[in-house]
């Protein structure tokens, strides 16, 4: 008998009893047969059954009280979400066809293509359909596909393959790599959010960037991405260890390692002791920034296109020294097309953006020393949402530049630099401004000035003086005002205040 949850149970009891009703068999398939024998928890059902897959679904969702979705209305694929559980349950309803046999015959891998009677599941005399041999593929932990015909059946199975491989930590079969290699092409039919869904489900295991390696290997990563085919060979500066190709597949095996995800060939226990860890900074991490993606994913996704304007911005100049002038920026908006394809949200693509742009930051505020706290505020300010993880890219950026090269003192400097300025903004969050010292209007009326973004920019240059601790009273700011006028500095733009800050 196996084993599953008490509500589950449950559920496909009553499942089993509305089907009985309809006189339609059914038969638990695909994923959640594969995790029972594996003996992995699921919260995801695959039900193939005899007659009309949508109507039936439609009758067990109202039945049940779950949410009807409509998958695929042209290969009858509907879903049934139970949201009153300890976690969703996702129940997934297809038509197997004319026998199950014929059924399994149409799915991807063959640990996929097995199947159990439903009411013999739920009795306990379970007798398992296994036409491709896929218990014995399960022992060998390999994922071999079912047919030669699945990748043109359907393409997403190319990203599919590799992210189960991933996820159940399994090899793919020689002849469907072969396979996967000479289809690779046939991805670019799959919709974006299609390509998206599997590759964020791929980016959220711990090694992924194993799995990208792989991606490249069976001609994918490319075909999905074809900018980055440019980064290959792009020769670097003498810091560099890789070209751009590698040392932006490098800073994802970097990104992984300093969140504690994975170890690095290169690196050590004690390298990590001096990287900036804590709690809060793990829950800031996992923060969801989406649907199937938080901070985490979106750091290794920047990470793997930090470099992406490289090839586009390259200049060697007659002593031959190499240089990339305005990549981070270019990279962004070009970053933004790529996610933007892939049918990104517009808050996952900002957040991607905004590491990008300002991956280089941390290294320029190093190269002047310890910061001010004026300059953290103005750095937390300016990059808001992802100042921390921008942060964390550049600890990675370095060691993927340096590879074994990189030197332990001067790591050290990078990690107390990382640190001060996390704490200190720490520190002035946690300092709330307890009162507003001026308005507008008072500064209209003492200084007799007129509406207008002047009042804007002396506001905030008291908001900002006031959070990093130079001002405290009403009178200090108004004074503070009155210098700022007279020296005239309140007519540089934000993007000067911010190069003094740095």
């Amino acid at each position: 008998m196996f084993r599953i949850k008490p509500n589950l149970s449950k559920l496909l009891n009553n499942f089993a009893a509305i089907l009985q009703q309809e006189n339609c068999p059914a038969y638990i398939v695909g994923g959640f047969v594969r995790d029972l024998l594996l003996d992995r928890e699921t919260n995801d059902v695959d039900i193939a059954v005899s007659n009309e897959a949508i109507e039936i679904a439609k009758k067990v969702a109202e039945r049940v009280g779950g949410r009807y979705v409509l998958l695929d209305e042209v290969n009858h694929i509907a879903r049934i979400i139970m949201v009153d559980q300890e976690q969703p349950v996702y129940l997934d309803i297809s038509a197997f066809g004319a026998t199950i046999e014929d059924g399994l015959s149409r799915r991807d891998f063959t640990v996929n293509a097995m199947a159990i009677e439903l009411s013999g599941f739920l009795s306990g005399s379970a007798t398992l359909v296994d036409p491709f041999n896929g218990i014995n593929d399960l022992k060998k932990k390999i994922i071999k596909a079912v047919s030669s015909k699945i990748f043109e059946d359907d393409a997403v199975r190319l990203l599919r393959a590799v992210r189960l491989a991933a996820q159940l930590e399994f090899d793919i079969d020689a002849r469907t790599k072969q396979l996967m290699k000479k289809q690779a092409n046939l991805i670019m039919s799959i919709a974006g959010e299609r390509q998206r869904d599997e590759l964020l489900k791929l980016l959220a295991l711990p090694c992924c960037s194993d799995w990208l390696r792989y991606l490249d290997e069976v001609n994918l990563l490319t075909v999905v991405m074809p900018e980055l085919e440019f980064l290959r060979g792009v020769k670097q500066p003498k810091e560099h260890y890789w070209d751009v190709f590698n040392h932006s597949l490098e800073t994802v095996v970097t990104v992984e390692f300093l969140l504690h995800e994975r170890v690095w060939s290169y690196g050590s226990r004690d390298m990590l002791r001096v990287v900036p860890w804590s709690i809060d900074l793990e829950r800031h991490f996992d923060d969801d920034v989406a649907s199937n993606n938080n901070r985490r994913v979106s750091l290794k996704i920047a990470a793997l296109l930090h470099d992406i304007a490289k090839p586009q911005t390259k200049t060697v100049d007659q002593t031959g020294r190499i240089r990339f002038i305005g990549h981070a920026k270019e990279g962004a908006v070009k970053a933004a097309d790529i996610l933007a394809r892939l049918r990104f949200s517009s808050r996952e693509i900002k957040l991607v953006e905004s590491l990008i742009a300002h991956h280089l930051r941390p290294i320029q505020i190093a190269s002047q020393g310890l910061p001010t706290n004026r300059a953290i505020y103005r750095y937390f300010r300016g990059t808001g949402y992802a100042g921390i993880d921008i942060l964390f890219l550049a600890l990675a950026d370095y060691l993927a530049a340096r590879g074994p090269r990189w030197d332990f003192e001067e790591w050290g400097q990078h990690n107390r630099l990382i640190s001060y300025m996390i704490a200190e903004h720490q520190r002035q969050q946690e300092e709330r401004l307890p009162v507003k010292l001026v308005d507008g209007h008072t500064l209209m009326t003492i200084f007799g000035l007129t509406s207008g973004p002047l009042i804007g920019k002396l506001l905030r240059l008291v908001y900002e003086s006031q959070a990093v601790g130079e001002i405290k009273t009403r009178d200090e700011a108004i004074n503070f005002v009155r210098v700022t006028l007279e020296k005239g500095t309140h007519t540089r733009n934000p993007e000067e205040y911010r190069a003094v800050g740095l």
